[in-house]
């Protein structure tokens, strides 16, 4: 009882505190413990972290920190937003790179080398010999005719005659490993086929979860405050409208992957780690009202009951002193709001054990493990092991700019912090001058007029004088105008702005561009020269975004999805990078190269349905609407064969190849111009019996 009345004084909670989560055993106190400790050695480390966040708010909004106090002689307290324009214009552009095209930058691929299934295999459907497949010969009609005893089920279509390609490929006898190395046989990569599937459920699952909305808000913290976060993918509910033939509203409920967006200012880690490989914990503080909380006995692993004692404890949300700053009003209102706070990381067995968290038998030689603690007014509302394998903490931080010793990179506004101080501070001078410089002061020697005059100066004025010389009681000051020298300094500091963020002015619509930018050509070769820097950035977010949630979800799908068709040894890449080449370029290139592998040398080297979804792609085409996948390209291959018959051999001679002429002059077919040599042919020559063909250059 010594050791829990010890805790209870370190973390300020009463033994009645928590007693709704346990009745029986109060040693919960040391998991509560454990989590409040790290709490607060986070959020005390990162106290500097927030000043910075707060001055790079404050230029982003045009306000003047406490701190800075002006004199009397300062009247203007004009505030240049430039730090908003660069913000801005650098949230744009890493938003515009990263949805290029559309759709999530992300991919799967195939290993280069793919485990467990053949990279590719092919077959010839114009080999004389029928090929059986689950009772369709090839060269019949997959639809059959009519008598034939064949029954279409309704609503069948082509897939359900056929199966899977997998099912298929695997009834083919002729099928051999490897491209094809004839005209007419045709290859299929049936690692491929598992990749795009699984691209297809990842892009499908990041569009419920609407991940593109939640990417833009981390790009825009990552351009003003240096970091962005995202968290996920979690398992949720999610509700899909549905009314029944009776009009009656019947829902369907079905469990998706869910990818949110965090905070910057909500986001405590690990202090001692420089990003999130090396983060031991992470601890997310929730600002939740009574309905959300309540909300949280449908998940599951919420305690219901503990959830309703915390609820009756009443509103308990500690006001930040940076949620002031970050406020409009300074206006001092009660909070109706719960502060929850969510754990993910490591944590010693004992103390999972002694809190009655249920511990695997194969987990118990280990001595920590990776846990979710809920907390919220001092009671544990959730206790759970990590349930994801492999286990990792499922939040995601990028740097604008990567700081190498610290876990939070640099943003825009800290990078001209002080440039943005020296505008400020020029222009206010400039103004002040152009004030004072703009009227004129006006002295009288009061000696020389009448008494008790009115002394305000307007057009038409009369001054009743009472002696001295002629014009020597009234005098005007006019004082010099050095606002032109001002803003000369104003314009430099500017420019000492876009060499400290690595952002120039013409980038964002700055006009007036003189030397080189005055021409087409001249302004292209500045906005490509301008790019550079955000490469670097597109590579964070590749690199610390983007792959680590694409695996994520592709770990979410291996572990909970039991469709056969996705699983492989497959890779996920991030293609934020590849979206700064622009798509005009890249579908010239991929052109090019279509027609360089058109030589019949190259064919077989090259992978001619990777490219054609690639040139769609680069066409802001969908590929999967405008091109065909194996099994149809298989269907596409058999339909022609059908409607094109191969001829019969010539006496002496090889197979005439339908739509090319024998233009050798010799009898028989030939092998005509612009088509591979059947393999098998003596030097791959083309030679046939009584005549010399063409010989192929390089065989």
């Amino acid at each position: 009882m010594q050791e829990q009345d010890t805790i209870i004084e370190d973390t300020g909670i009463t033994l009645e505190d928590v007693t709704a989560y346990s009745d029986e055993d109060p040693s919960v106190l040391r998991l509560l413990n454990f989590v409040m400790e790290r709490y607060t050695k986070a959020e005390d480390t990162r106290r500097t972290e927030e000043e910075r966040w707060l001055q790079a708010y404050r230029n982003y909004r045009g306000l003047y920190s406490p701190e800075v106090q002006f004199t009397e002689a300062e009247r203007s307290r004009v505030f240049i937003k430039v730090t908003k324009t660069k913000t801005l214009a650098a949230y744009g552009q890493i938003v515009d790179v990263l949805f290029a095209g559309q759709r999530f930058p992300l991919s799967v691929e195939p290993t280069i080398l793919p485990e467990g299934v053949v990279e590719a295999v092919n077959f010839d459907p114009q080999k004389p010999e029928g090929i059986e497949d689950e009772g369709i010969q090839v060269g019949e009609s997959p639809y059959g005719f009519a008598g034939d005893g064949k029954d279409f089920p309704a609503g069948a279509t082509l897939k359900d005659l056929l199966g899977s390609s997998t099912n298929k490929l695997q009834g083919i006898e002729k099928l051999e490993e490897g491209p094809g190395v004839t005209p007419t046989a045709q290859t299929f990569f049936p690692a491929q086929l598992a990749a795009k599937k699984m691209e297809k459920k990842i892009m499908d699952q990041l569009e419920e979860s609407s991940a593109s909305k939640k990417l833009r808000s981390a790009a825009f913290e990552m351009a003003l405050f240096g970091t962005g976060i995202m968290k996920g993918p979690f398992a949720v509910d999610k509700e899909y409208p549905n009314w029944d033939e009776e009009g009656e509203y019947d829902p369907l409920i079905r469990t998706v992957p869910y990818v949110d967006h965090v905070s910057i200012w909500n986001f405590y880690p690990d202090p001692d780690a420089d990003n999130m490989d090396e983060a031991q914990y992470v601890v997310e503080r929730h600002k939740m009202s009574r309905t959300q909380l309540r909300a949280l006995k449908k998940r599951p692993f919420f305690r219901d009951q503990v959830i309703d004692d915390a609820i009756d404890m009443g509103e308990s949300y500690d006001k930040k002193y940076w949620e002031d700053d970050l406020s409009d009003y300074q206006i001092e209102y009660d909070i109706n709001r719960y502060e929850v706070l969510e754990y993910w990381g490591n944590i010693d067995l004992d103390i999972l054990k002694e809190a009655g968290v249920d511990v695997p038998e194969e987990f118990k030689h280990i001595d920590e493990l990776q846990a979710n603690i809920w907390l919220c007014n001092g009671r544990v509302i959730r206790a759970v092991l990590n349930p994801f394998k492999p286990a990792k903490i499922p939040y995601y931080a990028v740097p604008y700019e990567l700081n190498p010793y610290s876990f939070f990179g640099v943003g825009i506004a800290e990078n001209m912090d002080d440039t943005q101080t020296l505008m400020n501070g020029f222009m206010r001078m400039a103004v002040d001058n152009a004030v004072l410089s703009g009227n004129m002061l006006i002295e009288i020697d009061e000696t020389n007029l009448v008494p008790g005059q009115d002394l305000s100066v307007y057009p038409g004025k009369v001054f009743r004088r009472q002696g001295g010389a002629p014009g020597q009681a009234i005098f005007g000051t006019k004082f010099p105008n050095v606002s032109q020298e001002n803003m000369q300094m104003f314009d430099k500091a500017r420019v000492l702005a876009d060499e400290s963020t690595g952002f120039p002015s013409f980038a964002h619509g700055q006009t007036g561009v003189a030397g080189v930018g005055r021409t087409a050509s001249g302004i292209s070769m500045l906005m490509n020269a301008a790019a550079g820097g955000i490469k670097t950035v597109i590579k964070n977010v590749d690199d610390y975004l983007l792959r680590p949630l694409g695996e994520a979800l592709f770990g979410f799908n291996m572990q909970f999805d039991f469709d056969p068709d996705i699983k492989g040894d497959l890779e996920v890449k991030a293609r934020g990078t590849e979206s700064l080449m622009a798509n005009e370029v890249r579908s010239q290139r991929l052109m090019q190269f279509m027609q360089v592998a058109s030589n019949p040398v190259l064919a077989p080297y090259a992978k001619f349905p990777y490219i054609i979804r690639e040139i769609a792609k680069s066409m802001d085409l969908d590929p999967d609407k405008v091109t065909n996948n194996m099994e149809e390209a298989a269907r596409q291959a058999e339909l022609f064969r059908q409607e094109n018959p191969m001829p019969e051999p010539q006496a002496g001679g090889a197979p005439m190849i339908p739509g090319v002429q024998d233009t050798s002059g010799a009898g028989g077919g030939n092998i005509g111009i612009g088509q591979s040599p059947i393999p098998g042919e003596q030097g791959f020559s083309g030679n046939v019996a009584g005549g010399a063909g063409p010989e192929v250059v390089g065989q």
